[in-house]
This record gives structure tokens, sequence and C-alpha cells, in this order.
């Protein structure tokens, strides 16, 4: 099949969507099952050194960004997508099959900067694949990206189901097959349609490179916000506010539970709206929610402040995906790359940040993540006004 063989009038309606769907529920939930458990992996079966996890968790990351890059870069020259999506499941199938029965600290650290890395790309060529098919900004993307907060409600708790009956061998071939079946449905993805030539001319000539460098920073302290705020909220909740382990997870399952219809909506709104305005919105929002926690002093007060970051996960992690591949229209994979890259990165500065609150006292998490939301509000109205100019100059040069 060489073409988009089902052109009706909403792309919701076509096998081609559904299958997109089927791909990032499935991927969802097998990085739902792995992700969330690698660290009691590998400290209680491998039995690393704090050394060893800390190297573990930094080089992981940065693997991921590489691979994730080149297969951007790729995906926007000759290469379909489909290939690249399966190549992503395959990688997966092989190192989480390789995780269930490695038991040597070395060898998986290896399979981890090679065959999971290569995994890791597996959303962003989702979403670019979205964007392509859609043949423009959507609700295509938005609802694939609430599919994946779907599965991420259900996965670890099923993931912490089969540790206790299989053991990590059984979730990491459970993981394996899972990243298997999504190889399978990307094989049978469709190539979307060219884009007409004056199509692709305008879109180059749209392009904003040094906005898009900007808000890949605001974005890189946005997302670390967000990471540093989620990480640390148990152990806040804990040890500051003397709660349980159940008010810290009933906190973030009412925030996952708020995110998904926020997601959509969000979505729709940023196709009839300026998705700027909408990523300035959310990081506004985050300066009120991390200045909240800051100054919280009881549970309830933390969960009523949950409907805030639902609304701006939404809109900073949901409507920044299409922002993303709106700066740079003609190479949606790179776009698309680009915000996964910040969100791995803002993750690492996030885990250093969580480093120094142990030593400080855990309010501070959102001492830290406030500032972060700071600089990352600042850079996006930096980044608003170069995109102006840029527009005033291409307007300049058309007359």
């Amino acid at each position: 099949m060489t073409a988009l063989s089902e052109r009706t009038s909403s792309p919701f309606l076509s096998r081609t969507f559904l299958q997109l769907s089927g791909i990032s529920v499935v991927s969802g939930v097998s990085m739902a099952f792995a992700l969330p458990f690698g660290s009691l992996f590998l400290t209680s079966e491998i039995k690393v050194t704090p050394f060893q996890l800390g190297f573990f968790l930094i080089a992981s990351p940065l693997a991921s960004v590489v691979a994730s890059t080149i297969m951007g870069k790729l995906s926007d020259g000759r290469v379909q997508r489909r290939y690249l999506l399966a190549v992503g499941g395959v990688a997966g199938a092989i190192g989480y099959g390789l995780f269930a029965v490695l038991r040597d600290y070395w060898f998986l650290l290896g399979t981890s900067v090679v065959f999971v890395a290569i995994t890791s790309s597996l959303l962003p060529q989702l979403f670019a694949y979205g964007r392509q098919v859609s043949q423009g900004p959507s609700m295509v993307v938005s609802v694939l990206r609430t599919l994946l907060s779907v599965a991420w409600v259900a996965g670890p708790p099923v993931a912490a189901l089969l540790v206790a009956q299989t053991g990590w061998m059984g979730l990491f071939a459970s993981t394996a097959v899972l990243q298997l079946g999504v190889a399978v449905l990307a094989l049978t993805l469709p190539v979307p349609p060219a884009r007409p030539e004056e199509e692709k001319a305008e879109e180059a000539a749209g392009s904003t490179g040094g906005t898009m460098v900007v808000v890949s920073a605001a974005f890189l302290f946005l997302q670390g916000a967000v990471a540093l705020a989620v990480s640390g909220l148990p152990l806040f909740i804990t040890t500051e506010l003397h709660g349980t382990a159940g008010d810290a997870g009933l906190a973030m399952g009412l925030c996952a539970a708020l995110e998904i219809p926020m997601m959509l909506w969000f979505g729709s709104l940023a196709n009839r709206m300026s998705q700027h305005r909408l990523v300035l919105i959310g990081a506004a929002i985050s300066l009120s929610y991390h200045g909240l926690m800051v100054f919280t002093d009881a549970i309830w007060q933390v969960m009523a402040a949950q409907l805030l970051h639902a609304t701006v996960i939404s809109l900073i992690m949901g409507v920044g995906i299409t922002y993303f591949q709106s700066l740079d229209p003609g190479r949606p994979g790179h776009a698309t790359t680009m915000f996964s890259n910040t969100q791995i990165v803002g993750g690492m500065v996030a885990g250093a940040l969580l480093g120094v609150s142990q030593q400080l006292g855990f309010r501070w998490v959102y001492g830290f993540s406030l500032t972060m939301c700071v600089a990352g509000l600042a850079l996006l109205l930096v980044a608003g006004s170069l995109d102006r100019r840029g527009g005033d100059l291409r307007l300049a040069a058309h007359a």
C-alpha cells in the first residue's frame, strides 16, 4: 500500500488513525511497565552501588537523546516513518528481552544505551507520523497524546502485579512482547501522501530556527519543573506534611485523571487559537501551582492544587507537541524529537535538583521548580518577540 486509501473527511474515521491509536496505547503500556521500575530493578535485583545507579540514570537518557535525534533526521529525509517505528519496536523487544535474562550491570548498561535508547524514538516518530497523515495541525496528535496518558494510568499497577506474580523476568518479557506488537502494527501503516511542492516551499519559508532554539530552552525548564514536581511529590507529602504513600498516590492519580479530558479540550483549542499563547498560559499557571506548593501545609491543599498541575501538564506537554511541530512544519520528525529531548534533559536536571532537595528539605523541590518556571516563562516571552520579528521580516521580503 503506497498511499492513504482512506481519505475521509475526518482522520478519526480512518483505519490509519485506529492503527496509530493502537501503537500509542501499546507503546504507552510497555513504557509504563518498564520505566517506573527501572531503578528498583537495578537496586534490588542487580544490587548496584549508588554510583552505578547514578551513572546508569545519566548514560541512558543521554543515549536516548542521541538516538532520537538521529532517527528524527532520518524521518524527515527519505526513510519512511513506519519503518522507523518498526525499528523502534524491534529494538525495544530485543532490549527488554535481554533485560529479562541478563543480570550483569555492564551488559544491562550496554543494552540500555543501544536498544532501549533506540526505542525511545518511538513516541516522537508516532506524533510526527500523526502530524503528517493529518496534513497539518489537528486533534490527531492531541488524541494520541491523551491515549498515552490513559496507558500510564493502567500500566504501573499492572506492572507491579506482574513483578509480584512472575518476577522481573515476567515484567520485562511482557514489555518485550508489547514492543514487538508495536513493530507489527507499524509495518501495516500506509505511506502518507507526499506534500505538494508549493506547500513545502511555504513551510520552509515559515521555519523559525532561532525561535525553536529559545523555545527548546524554555521547555527544558518547564518540563524539568514538571518532572521535579512529580518525582518530589511523594517525598514532600510523606516528610514535610507527614502524610502517607497512599496520600501521594491519590494526589498523582487525581492529577492524571484530570489531565485526560483537559488534553482533549486544549488540543481542540490549539486548532482555533495561538499555540504560543496557550503554552504561555500554561507557563503562567505553573507559577501559581509551584508557588502555592511552596506554602502548602495540609494534604487537602495538595489535592486541590492538582487541578492547576493537570492544567499545566495538559498545556505544556499536550499542546507543546503541536506547538513544536508548528514551529518547523516542514520537519515534523525533527520538531517532535526536539520536544521529546527537552523532556529527557529536563528530567535529568530534575533528578539532580531532587538530590539537592534531599539535603535541604523536600519543600525546596517546589522552590527549585518555581525558579525553573520563571526561567521558562521568560524564554517563551523572548521566543514570542523573535517570532513576531521574523514574521515582520518575511512580510517585508514578500513586499
